[in-house]
């Protein structure tokens, strides 16, 4: 299964629309929409505007690929799970975003095993003709790590930042 998904904030029409497209000319019935309230026709398609947290999880973990936004939260779903995920970054100068921090993000990531770059709409439908030979990388700890929390702790402790 694909999981397609736009995060809690926005719709994401300049990715939704060749997703969709891309799956009708191809026949894929396997794919849930988490769309944001899209205005593209996604008849035919399993989906939502949103999802609670404990639906995401479940799908998540049933899909195969997930195609999305450069939305930290995705991304880390994906890292925890190992899945493969094709990101397309939202624009701030088309009004998608605030601020092109999807872009630093996917720039600062692109080239990690198991995150692919869409920049462009026209280039999602050969990332997603790729899906099936697209592997996961190497699966993080959703747990934060000891030496972090430690340094933490003691800055919060402390009112300064360790030093380095």
């Amino acid at each position: 299964m694909i999981l397609v998904t736009v995060g809690s904030q926005l719709p994401f029409d300049r990715m939704i629309a060749p997703v969709a497209k891309w799956a009708r000319e191809r026949g894929v019935r396997d794919i849930y929409f988490q769309h944001g309230g899209t205005t593209v026709d996604l008849s035919g398609f399993e989906g939502a505007d949103f999802v609670p947290p404990d639906e995401a999880a479940r799908l998540f973990d049933r899909a195969d690929a997930i195609v999305a936004h450069v939305g930290m939260g995705t991304i880390l779903g994906c890292l925890e799970r190992g899945k493969p995920i094709v990101v397309m970054p939202r624009k701030a100068s088309l009004g998608e975003t605030r601020n092109e921090h999807q872009s630093a993000s996917a720039r600062s990531l692109e080239g990690r095993a198991g995150f692919f770059v869409a920049w462009e709409p026209e280039e999602l439908p050969a990332l997603l003709d790729r899906l099936g030979e697209l592997r996961g990388g190497e699966r993080i700890s959703s747990d934060a790590s000891p030496a972090l929390l430690s340094a933490i702790r003691d800055f919060v402790w402390s009112g300064r930042a360790p030093r380095a």
